[in-house]
């Protein structure tokens, strides 16, 4: 008498498909069928959700336990921008992205998230205006595990310069007031002299007919670069200070004062807590001609007892010292943290524009580095008593003296406390402010080919 036929499910491996699963039909010990089928999935799992709101595009983070696959449309009629996730099942941290997005977001209005159909979430962004969606992944690297990237841009973005007028913040040019030379720290205690005449910032207008220059006044742009920003936070101290936050508020501070002065006038690369590439931050400041480029940092060391600031120079020829080549190599990172999309930019021009540094332009860079390290040292412990060279990506501009400046060690808790403080971030912002007039003092900017 046979035995009855038995079936039985057990989960196997094969070269295929490393999940599956054979069905097994056996009578009485002989083999009948054996069938392979897939096993379903095991659903990706969102493990946060950030949204960075900007004047200059809205980026949208999940970040994930696994690599997404993902397809997306506009709808017209209303704006709408759909993204479907495939391998995903709708969880509660999916569904905060709901409350994440704020009503002063300049290109979301809104977003719905529900599960399309199983093993795929669809997110609908209601627009407020037509955008340029770019949708990308990201691999894990430092404390981020995979992310899923939605920028969104707007289709027509303001000029730079453009942008800044619509703010008050951009005045055409006028006949500036006459400014004094930077005040010098040893004369600023003495009794105040009776006031002289004073000198205005002038330019030299180069023509090839003349031997003498002729001079005239003009407005001077500066760029001032908060460092990181969004996804990248930057160095982070003990006390749980980041790195964005505190640049970003020296910045304004600068910003402020620089406005203060009669034929000078700001850019900021960014003026929130959003991302901007490095490339971008040097062709935003190339955009509105700017004389300076000002980048702001806050440094940081793997031993706490590390203190002191530093100003920082483009070098050509290799690193001034290893603990500068290891800054750079940090701070050239930062697109990797704060998350460029590779397949969006155009990387041949990016590295035209990073690869046309001058001789030139280091040389005044370093004019102007000097004289604000002197000023700095007044306020704060130098790191090191001159210049710094590296390859830092941001200084790269080929016309535009740039430096960077690490305010203070981020990583040393004396110095944290310090940069956490509102009167040493406004005494760095004032030194900064000297040091760059005393640089115009001694070397008057050209005259543009182009008025603003």
């Amino acid at each position: 008498m046979s035995r009855p036929s038995e079936i039985r499910t057990e989960p196997v491996k094969s070269a295929a498909t490393s999940r599956t699963r054979r069905t097994v039909l056996k009578a009485g010990g002989t083999l009948l069928l054996s069938v392979f089928a897939p096993l379903p999935a095991r659903a990706a799992q969102i493990l946060a959700v950030r949204v960075w709101p900007a004047e200059d595009y809205t980026r949208v983070t999940l970040e994930n336990d696994s690599n997404l696959k993902t397809s997306h449309f506009i709808v017209k009629d209303p704006e709408r921008l759909v993204v479907d996730i495939e391998g995903l099942e709708l969880n509660p941290t999916l569904k905060q992205l709901v409350a994440k997005i704020e009503p002063n977001d300049p290109y979301i209005k809104q977003v719905r998230v529900g599960q399309n159909r199983p093993n795929v979430v669809r997110l609908v962004f209601d627009l407020k205006e037509e955008i340029n969606p770019q949708v990308f992944t990201l691999a894990p690297i430092g404390e981020y595990k995979h992310r899923l990237i939605f920028d969104l841009y707007p289709v027509n973005p303001p000029d730079p310069i453009a942008a800044l007028i619509a703010k008050g913040e951009w005045a055409g040019e006028q006949s500036a007031e006459p400014i004094p030379p930077a005040p010098d720290l040893k004369a600023e205690q003495k009794p105040a002299a009776p006031k002289a005449p004073q000198a205005e910032i002038q330019t030299a207008k180069i023509d090839p007919r003349d031997d003498k220059p002729a001079i005239l006044t003009r407005m001077i742009t500066i760029a001032l670069d908060p460092g990181h920003g969004g996804e990248d936070p930057g160095a982070i101290g003990r006390a749980g200070s980041r790195e964005k936050d505190v640049v970003l508020s020296i910045a304004k501070r600068l910003k402020n004062k620089i406005e203060g002065q009669a034929n000078m006038r700001v850019m900021l690369t960014r003026d929130a807590d959003y991302f901007v590439p490095l490339h971008v931050r040097v062709q935003k400041a190339r955009k509105v001609q700017a004389d300076l480029f000002v980048s702001i940092h806050a440094d940081a060391w793997i031993e706490s007892t590390a203190r002191g600031s530093s100003v920082f120079v483009l070098s050509e020829k290799g690193a001034s010292s290893t603990a500068a080549r290891w800054l750079a190599n940090k701070e050239n990172a930062a697109d990797l943290i704060g998350g460029v999309n590779i397949k969006g930019h155009d990387r041949q021009l990016a590295s035209v524009l990073l690869d046309l540094s001058t001789t030139a332009q280091i040389n005044d860079s370093l004019k102007l580095a000097k004289a604000v390290l002197g000023e700095i040292g007044g306020i704060n412990r130098l790191h090191k008593a001159g210049v710094e060279q590296a390859g830092f990506a941001v200084l790269k501009a080929p016309d535009i003296p740039s430096i960077l400046i690490e305010t203070a060690f981020i990583s040393n808790p004396e110095e944290e406390a310090k940069l956490s403080d509102d009167a040493y971030q406004d005494q760095m912002a004032d030194a900064v402010l000297k040091g760059i007039r005393k640089y115009f003092a001694k070397n008057p900017p050209l005259a543009k080919n182009r008025m603003m």
